[in-house]
């Protein structure tokens, strides 16, 4: 009966590790854009604070290309055990609808959002333009008449503006886009006279703003934003709420065991409270947003649902 005992003993001692708290090596987080962009410095920053509340390193990799897919399918077709997780961004919402990839949200366990930067509607400053209801409806009266730059087609910012139209009951496509590789080009035509209109994050457009060459007309938030507290709602410019931007948020493969995720989450929820990323996302000018991880599933799903309206009505898809 002793040796049965000690033998029983034997083998819970050497099960054990098998069923050791997660997690028990360094995890992998996955960046669907290259090393020295926006995604990645939020990345790095939330990688440094969420390793301390795991206990283990979080190393950030960037596989980047084809707009963003490479990375995100990565993310979906790693082994689900919470050792490859990925900071997931809004362009998740728009393949499946564009027709570039069959990849979308739904093959991911949300995790936590972690950042939400609003769409601002900017002008030049000598435009005649003095409220956003006055320049939709202009637009809308003279389809083809003024054009828009500072984002590749369909990318978040051309899809939120374009949102923004449709709620105000302006057809997206009578505004002419001249494509450029994000908002800086973009400003230059604004303010060079090429363009009438670029959709951008505020900290992009602020440089132009102080300068006195660029008047902000709305933001596409739901309350205004404490940074920019003179910047009036889409909502409070038009009577008709619209909300959009882009966003990053902590996803891991679908399957991924609920305990994990749970774990993961409270990792991520620990990372964002610090005073490090608080001050870090405050003084780079990336929004703060925080949802959990079914509000950020929720939060996905109907983003998909919106960009796919969006981008019928744009003629996007291939």
């Amino acid at each position: 009966m002793r040796i049965a005992t000690k033998a029983v003993l034997a083998l819970t001692v050497m099960a054990a590790p098998a069923f050791a708290e997660y997690p028990e090596r360094p995890i992998t987080m996955l960046v669907p854009w290259s090393a020295g962009g926006g995604t990645d410095a939020v990345a790095r920053i939330l990688a440094q604070e969420m390793q301390t509340a795991l206990g283990q390193p979080v190393n950030v990799v960037n596989r980047e290309g084809a707009g963003g897919i490479i990375g995100h399918s990565a993310m979906i077709e790693a082994e689900p055990d919470g050792y490859t997780i990925g900071l997931a961004t809004a362009e998740i919402t728009t393949y499946a609808a564009i027709g570039s990839s069959s990849i979308s949200s739904e093959g991911m366990a949300p995790v936590a959002l972690v950042n939400f930067d609003a769409s601002s509607f900017n002008v030049a400053a000598n435009s005649p333009w003095e409220n956003a209801k006055d320049a939709l409806a202009d637009i809308g009266a003279n389809p083809g008449k003024y054009k828009a730059s500072g984002f590749p087609v369909g990318a978040a910012y051309h899809l939120a503006f374009a949102s923004f139209m449709q709620a105000n009951g302006v057809d997206p496509t009578a505004l002419t886009v001249v494509p450029s590789q994000g908002a800086a080009p973009g400003f230059q035509e604004l303010v060079s006279g090429g363009v009438e209109v670029v959709p951008s994050s505020l900290p992009e457009a602020q440089p132009m703003r102080d300068a006195g060459l660029v008047k902000t007309l709305a933001v596409l938030s739901a309350e205004r934003l404490e940074a920019y507290p003179d910047i009036p709602t889409a909502e409070e410019a038009t009577g008709i709420a619209s909300v959009g931007g882009t966003w990053r948020g902590i996803v891991a493969p679908k399957d991924t065991d609920p305990a994990v995720v749970t774990k993961l989450e409270e990792a991520v929820k620990t990372a964002y409270d610090t005073a490090a990323f608080q001050e870090f996302m405050k003084n780079r000018g990336f929004g703060m947003r925080y949802l959990p991880a079914g509000e950020f599933g929720s939060f996905m799903a109907e983003a998909a649902t919106t960009n796919a309206s969006v981008i019928e009505a744009l003629g996007l898809k291939q």
